[in-house]
This record gives C-alpha cells, sequence and structure tokens, in this order.
C-alpha cells in the first residue's frame, strides 16, 4: 500500500489539538497545493478565508455551536463560495453573469468546495496536522459574513480546522463505514442494498461503541435523525439571496 492510500485510508476527524502552531511555510504549501484543485470550467469560483487570530478563532467556535475542538485550532479555514471574481471576469468582456442566479450555481459552487476542502485536509493532514470539516459555518451565514467581510455574490458554505493533534485524538480508533455492498455499487443503485447495509452498520456501530467505551455516543440512526429530523441550518435561503444568489428555475 502506497503512502496515499495508506493516509486516506487512516483518515479520521481530529477533535483534540496540543494548541502548538501550524509551521508558516505549512501553511503556504497547504493554501497554494489546494488552490491547484478543479474546478468547474476553472472559473476558480472558491476563495479561501483564513484565520490564525486567536479572538476570531473564538468568534468562529462560538458561531459554530460553541465547539472546543474549533477554539483550541491553531488555524481556520473557511471555504467560500466566490461568483463575485468570475462576475468581475465576465465584465472584463462586457457581459452579465447569471449563473449565481440559478440552481447550477449553487450546485456548482458546493462541488468545488467540496472538492477543495478535501484537497486542503489531504495536505494538512499528509504534514502530519490534524483537521476536522466544519459544517457549522451555515447555522449563522450572516454572522460569517460579517465577520469575514464578504462581498454580494460570496457565501461561506464551509470551514475546516488545522491544528497539531494531541496524542489522544491521534489514538482515537478509526470508525467502521457503511458495508461496501450497500456504498459501491455496479452499473445500477440498489435500493435493498442500502437497507440491509443500514442494519448491518447500525448493529457494527453499537459494538464498536461498546469496544471502546463509547456507549453514550447515539447509534448511526440516532444520530442521523437528531440531524435530519430538522432543519438544523435553517438561514441558508435568507442569506443566500442577501448575498446575491437567486433560485429562478
Amino acid at each position: 500500500m502506497n503512502e496515499i492510500i495508506k493516509q486516506l485510508s487512516s483518515r479520521k476527524s481530529i477533535r483534540e489539538f496540543t494548541g502548538e502552531s501550524v509551521e508558516d511555510d505549512d501553511l503556504e504549501l497547504i493554501l497554494k497545493t489546494a488552490q491547484r484543485c478543479p474546478s468547474s470550467i476553472n472559473g476558480q469560483q472558491i476563495s479561501l478565508v483564513y484565520t490564525r487570530d486567536k479572538e476570531k478563532i473564538k468568534e468562529i467556535a462560538k458561531l459554530c455551536n460553541n465547539q472546543q475542538h474549533i477554539e483550541e485550532c491553531d488555524v481556520f479555514i473557511t471555504i467560500v463560495v466566490d461568483f463575485n471574481r468570475t462576475a468581475f471576469a465576465l465584465e472584463q468582456v462586457n457581459e452579465k453573469q447569471v449563473i449565481h442566479s440559478h440552481a447550477e450555481g449553487i450546485l456548482v459552487g458546493a462541488v468545488d468546495a467540496g472538492i477543495m476542502l478535501n484537497a486542503i485536509q489531504i495536505v494538512a493532514e499528509s504534514l502530519g496536522y490534524g483537521t476536522t470539516a466544519i459544517g457549522a459555518v451555515r447555522r449563522d451565514p450572516e454572522a460569517f459574513i460579517k465577520l469575514l467581510n464578504l462581498p454580494t455574490k460570496t457565501f461561506p458554505i464551509v470551514g475546516t480546522t488545522i491544528g497539531v493533534a494531541t496524542q489522544k485524538a491521534k489514538d482515537v480508533p478509526l470508525k467502521p463505514k457503511i458495508p461496501l455492498k450497500g456504498f459501491a455499487f455496479e452499473d445500477e443503485y440498489n435500493d435493498e442494498e442500502i437497507k440491509k447495509s443500514v442494519l448491518e452498520y447500525e448493529q457494527t456501530m453499537k459494538q464498536y461503541r461498546k469496544e471502546n467505551n463509547m456507549e453514550f455516543f447515539p447509534s448511526y440512526c440516532e444520530r442521523t435523525a437528531s440531524y435530519y429530523k430538522k432543519l438544523y441550518c435553517p438561514k441558508i435561503s435568507e442569506s443566500y439571496k442577501k448575498q446575491g444568489f437567486e433560485f429562478i428555475d
């Protein structure tokens, strides 16, 4: 197994940091490497806003439902969908951008942001740092927009922590995943395997929690229900519209 596959196969979210700093050269390398990500039509409609300011990180942690590990990280990167950049590019050739007013623009931004998140985390982890994806930046997007001074046609869609992981965090065993047969299908989607794999995974996770003294954690079905039975980021549509995005399809 080569080193890239080994790293990806052992990936885990890190929620405890030592407080040690990310080296300046490492952070620059993370940012430069992430910039090489593919983007739809090479529009490069993603920008990054990173911060090491402890007070600002503390405010970010507060906005993200008071997640302690965010406050403890050394660098927080907000991944921003940025159709402000592309709108200006169109102006240079006397054209007016419309993509941000349609569902396709929302999908383009979300897909490109996900690709960027993955690249940032892979590079950071390859340099020995720990990361966790933070979707909670969408809980109060208007506050994030104000905090980061984001113009119209931009939106903070996801974030990530970067820091030096504690040994305890490194030692947390990898979580099992849904059985492969219920995840990857040849030729066509298999709903029966989906349902079987969920039931199997529910039992696997219960055993994992028991073996690792984590029985206080909810099961897979319980945890998923705790989020998806409600709208846990309720301000997105309103904030999108205020930022100049529309849904006119």
